[in-house]
């Protein structure tokens, strides 16, 4: 039975962003987020200085959290944190500091599956948004992954289809670098894309089995064909940088897009929902729109600050094992590869 008094504090650190949630039982009081400006200098994250930075945010990240959610620490009911997968470093700040605070107030500790998390996101109640019901299917994009998950229940997943090789993330930012974009690069391609023919360039998707991706050889063949038409052109990427940038995202989308309608048809689930860093792309979430008319599905579409990093969808996850007590003891180490 719903516990009306569950304060949960759960702290997220497993990449650049240090990020600090308050939930009251499925509700966000305070999602605070730091993020680090200093890794855009050096084209990708640098995890020591990751680490470094953790260290000095987590204390007025988590202050800031408390304040805006206007609960005293003695009101907490348990801390949640990201065990993994992660940068080590980064994890062991956020890990290191809920031991230690949980310890301190003698309250519960709980470890949670940072991919895990970003499925379980659309449970956060929010007004507009709507939760999926069990069974349903999870497509997850990030930087570090991308996977398909059947979701039988808050605690039984399974992963149907992933990457064989590079995530989505680094297929979008990857194609901007070659395109001379600045990093993060994955927004920038969505952002001129919307000015771009879709249809300008055609880029081969990739041939594999079953409901997994790849994405290194896509990679290849945009580095290939922009230094191909460099040689004629010097002038081909700043003349035709809508039309590549669109052309790239619907390739990208239509190999996800594949995937997924493969992946209703073999289970026969039509509620699908999509989480991670990537699902904020505009294009992805009109093509996933798109299907609910076209095929009848049923589709979950995160709210833009739940879809990137952040300590509102650990805390999710942290107030569910609350429920079922599901606890951890000091002994627990933070894990830069985790068992889904």
């Amino acid at each position: 039975m719903q516990n009306p008094e569950v304060f949960i504090l759960a702290i997220e650190s497993s990449c650049d962003d240090t990020a600090a949630a308050v939930l009251h039982n499925d509700k966000v009081l305070a999602n605070v987020v730091a993020n680090q400006l200093i890794h855009n200098q050096y084209g990708g994250v640098v995890p020591e200085l990751a680490s470094r930075a953790h260290q000095q945010n987590i204390v007025p990240v988590v202050d800031a959290a408390l304040r805006k959610a206007n609960i005293q620490k003695e009101q907490l009911s348990a801390i949640a944190f990201t065990q993994g997968p992660g940068l080590m470093g980064s994890l062991l700040v956020g890990g290191s500091f809920s031991k230690s605070m949980s310890a301190a107030l003698e309250i519960p500790l709980i470890a949670v599956n940072h991919m895990h998390a970003h499925v379980l996101a659309h449970f956060i109640d929010e007004d507009g948004f709507d939760k999926p019901s069990f069974p349903f299917l999870a497509l997850t994009i990030s930087g570090g992954h991308t996977q398909i998950i059947r979701v039988d229940s808050f605690f039984d997943m399974t992963i149907i289809g992933e990457t064989t090789d590079d995530a989505v993330g680094e297929a979008f930012d990857k194609s901007a670098k070659i395109l001379g974009l600045p990093y993060p690069g994955g927004p920038l391609i969505d952002k001129y894309a919307k000015l771009g023919n879709p249809k300008a360039f055609a880029f081969t998707k990739p041939k594999v089995a079953g409901l997994d991706f790849s994405f290194s050889g896509l990679k290849t063949a945009i580095l290939y064909f922009i230094q191909k038409q460099k040689l004629q052109n010097p002038d081909f990427i700043t003349e035709n940088l809508n039309d590549i940038c669109a052309s790239i995202q619907h390739t990208i989308i239509e190999i996800l897009m594949d995937k997924i309608k493969l992946a209703v048809k073999e289970t026969g689930i039509k509620q699908v929902a999509i989480g991670g860093g990537v699902s904020a792309n505009s294009g992805i979430r009109a093509a996933l729109k798109a299907t609910e008319a076209r095929y009848g599905w049923k589709t979950f579409i995160p709210k833009f600050e739940y879809t990137t990093d952040n300590a509102a969808m650990i805390g999710i996850v942290g107030y569910q094992k609350f429920l079922n007590q599901h606890f951890e003891t000091a002994a627990v180490v933070s894990k830069a590869r985790i068992q889904f």
